[in-house]
């Protein structure tokens, strides 16, 4: 019998699922909204991807990523919990070996990875600035009437982009709602949204990196025309986007745990039908005040995490 790996990126705005079969091939993928609650989402994906998939698969690894890993590893059992460089790097690298440089901008979060012969040597996050991600192109897609879908159609019809400025979103907010009272054409305001998300990639998370080709742009704004046309003049390079850009993350986290340590069984899809909960408390052990959070299954304790010693665990 064949057997399976699943694949949990769970992030603060999406949450993505794979289901990998043994050549590696996506049988069942699924890519939702968070919504503000780990847990809920976890529960969502899982009953998305169970659709998919048919009652008697064995699922025998597990794996997680993304900000909220650890919480979604204890709550599916996985047998591999990883980072987001590593995830996204082994991901991309079993779609595109030749892959030198990854650019990937989420919700909230980018970060540029650089490989040299299939290894990661070098690689940086964005900083707490939220000006080069996607919830920034979303709530000034909103002030223009248009939908984050529509944007880059727009952008792509402007041959001026506006110039906004780049390094902070309060100043490229000001100076969107400055150019537009003064008759700027929504396209190129448009356009300059996505050189503006651009310029501040390069010059905060790429800042100091050699970015070589072949270059894959992942995440969901690589779903942006505008965003990849503004990388392109930049770089003066080919972008490459994998239509599965967005669950590469997935991807990896779901080959990672086919190398790790096996599970004592097969995944199970009946826990969503437990109760899961977090729970946070304070250690008094010592003047660090430690945040303890623990993560309960029908009031069964699963995991605790937060302490900067082993005294509050």
């Amino acid at each position: 019998m064949q057997t399976y790996s699943l694949g949990i990126d769970l992030g603060s705005i999406s949450t993505k699922g794979v289901v990998l079969d043994e050549a590696n091939n996506i049988v069942a993928s699924a890519y939702l909204m968070t919504e503000g609650n780990p847990q809920s989402g976890t529960k969502r994906l899982l009953e998305a991807l169970a659709h998919d998939l048919p009652p008697d698969i064995q699922i025998q690894a597990v794996g997680t990523t993304g900000s909220a890993r650890r919480l979604v590893g204890a709550m599916v059992g996985a047998n591999a919990i990883k980072n987001e460089i590593t995830a996204h790097a082994v991901g991309t690298l079993s779609r595109h070996p030749d892959v030198r440089t990854i650019l990937e901008i989420g919700g909230q979060d980018a970060k540029i990875i650089l490989i040299r012969d299939g290894i990661v040597t070098d690689y940086a996050m964005n900083t707490l600035c939220a000006a080069g991600t996607g919830a920034f192109l979303s709530s000034q897609a909103s002030r223009l009437g248009l939908t984050v879908e529509e944007m880059g159609e727009v952008a792509l019809r402007s041959a001026a982009p506006a110039r906004l400025a780049a390094r902070c979103t309060v100043f490229a907010e000001s100076d969107l709602i400055h150019k537009a009272q003064v008759g700027h054409r929504k396209e190129d305001l448009v356009a300059g949204l996505c050189q503006a998300v651009v310029l501040n990639y390069l010059g905060n998370v790429g800042k100091g990196k050699q970015i070589a080709a072949p270059v894959i742009f992942q995440g969901g704004v690589s779903q942006n025309q505008g965003v990849i046309a503004a990388f392109q003049r930049e770089l003066s390079c080919e972008i490459t986007v994998d239509p599965n850009g967005p669950l590469m993350g997935a991807i990896g986290a779901a080959l990672l745990a086919r190398e790790a340590p096996a599970r004592d069984a097969p995944f199970r899809f009946d826990l969503m039908e437990h109760h899961h909960q977090t729970r946070a408390s304070e250690c008094a052990d010592c003047a660090n005040h430690c945040e303890i959070i623990s993560f309960y299954r029908d009031d069964v304790l699963l995991d605790s995490w937060g302490g900067r010693c082993e005294r509050s665990l």
